[in-house]
């Protein structure tokens, strides 16, 4: 029985080292894996000229609410709803009818005034005259004097009463304080306006006009080192873009920095002004704020597609010694339309993996194709040559391998 078992256990050992010299020996036959068809496109040096985008406000530089500084009901309005008033042009009126009696009344107050003054005046003279010739005793004098005084303080009261009466009645007429555009009215005629609160309408100057946008502190020297500068018709640090889409043709230079740190949100308003002589700009109106970038300039670009993301750091493929593959971290600049800056990581003209990166690896062999062919995976067994995963599958968005187009008109993505 023993016997029978060595026997057993001997055919069974020589069995499983005969299975496992077949796979060793299959393995060697089979070579090594296929080269990967990819499409490798040059790295080249271009000028990219970027810009940071902030979302931004068009503000009035001179905007002025209209209220009245005295009671009474709207009796004329004399503007036509939305046009551009000259300065000192009349807008409303507010019935004048009891200001104008006030300061009537006024008037009549400091002439009965002026009069008293006048007959003190006379009856101080005459009593000094007759003291000289001791013909009158000295306290008639005296209260000649006071009353002569007391009439001249009387009419500077007269004179101010005079004053606020007649500030009151030109308060009535309410006028354009600059020339500006002026807005659709907030009252009708015989409305009943109160002084301080009754809003009636507002004004704006047009040009130039105002862009606020905010900012983080730590940019804040950025802005204040371009502070005084651009604002040329050929300057290109600050461009706008329209709430359409279209690009504000006008330059603008910075006006002003807000005096501090909003302690909320870490950042600070800045204001560009920009010209606004076709009256393109509106108050209020939102847009996006392009401010060149310091990093423009000759920079290293390849197509966006070649970036594959792992674990939040970037890679691409380049061709390397012996037709293989060699995997290096890259530091991403700005996006440009379908292509990326490349700050560090690879040189100009390194041939760079585009096509053919799913089933890649560092070290693989490559063999360089037309774009059908990487994007077939070449022959059955081969790695599928599809767009990379991470950063890489989000370039499926851009163009084709050929020729990049020219980065100096993109703007940076955020």
């Amino acid at each position: 029985m023993n016997k029978t078992l060595l026997a057993l256990t001997y055919a069974a050992g020589l069995l499983s080292f005969s299975g496992c010299g077949n796979k060793e020996a299959d393995k060697a036959a089979a070579g090594p894996p296929p080269a990967t068809p990819v499409t490798l496109v040059e790295a080249r040096t271009t000028a990219a000229i970027y810009y940071d985008e902030y979302p931004a406000r068009v503000v009035a530089l001179n905007n002025v609410e209209l209220r009245s500084q005295v009671a009474g009901f709207i009796t004329g309005i004399f503007f036509k709803e939305g046009e551009v008033v000259p300065k000192g042009k009349t807008l409303y009126e507010i019935d004048r009818r009891k200001y104008q009696a006030a300061y009537q009344q006024a008037l009549a107050g400091l002439r009965s005034t002026q009069a008293t003054v006048q007959n003190a005046k006379v009856n101080l003279d005459r009593y000094e005259r007759l003291a000289k010739q001791d013909a009158i005793a000295l306290q008639i004098v005296d209260n000649a004097r006071t009353a002569y005084a007391t009439a001249q303080s009387q009419v500077a009261a007269a004179e101010a009463s005079v004053a606020a009466a007649r500030t009151d009645l030109s308060y009535s007429l309410i006028t354009a304080p600059f020339t500006g555009r002026i807005g659709i009215s907030q009252v009708r005629l015989g409305s009943q306006v109160s002084p301080g609160s009754t809003l009636l309408n507002t004004i704006s100057g047009e040009d130039p006009m105002g862009v606020d946008f905010v900012v983080p502190e730590a940019d804040l020297s950025r802005f204040a080192e371009l502070q005084g500068k651009g604002g040329g018709s050929q300057d290109s640090t600050f461009r706008l873009e329209l709430p359409d889409g279209t690009r504000y043709a006008a330059s603008g230079k910075i006006l002003a920095i807000d005096r501090g740190i909003d302690q909320q949100t870490g950042t600070a308003t800045v204001r560009v002004q920009f010209p606004n002589a076709d009256r393109k700009l509106k108050d209020g109106m939102s847009s996006v704020l392009r401010v060149l970038n310091r990093t423009s300039g000759q920079r290293i670009v390849i197509p966006f597609k070649a970036v594959t993301e792992q674990m939040g750091e970037n890679f691409v493929f380049v061709a390397g010694d012996s037709s293989k593959a060699v995997q290096r971290k890259v530091q991403l600049g700005p996006r440009l339309r379908d292509q990326i800056v490349i700050l560090n990581g690879i040189r100009e003209g390194d041939q760079v993996v585009t096509e053919g990166l799913n089933r890649l690896r560092d070290g693989g062999l490559i063999q360089a194709g037309s774009p059908g062919q990487a994007a077939a995976g070449g022959a059955p067994g081969q790695p599928n040559g599809a767009g990379g995963q991470g950063a890489g599958s989000a370039a499926n968005n851009g163009a084709s391998t050929g020729t990049p187009p020219a980065a100096n008109s993109s703007s940076a993505t955020r």
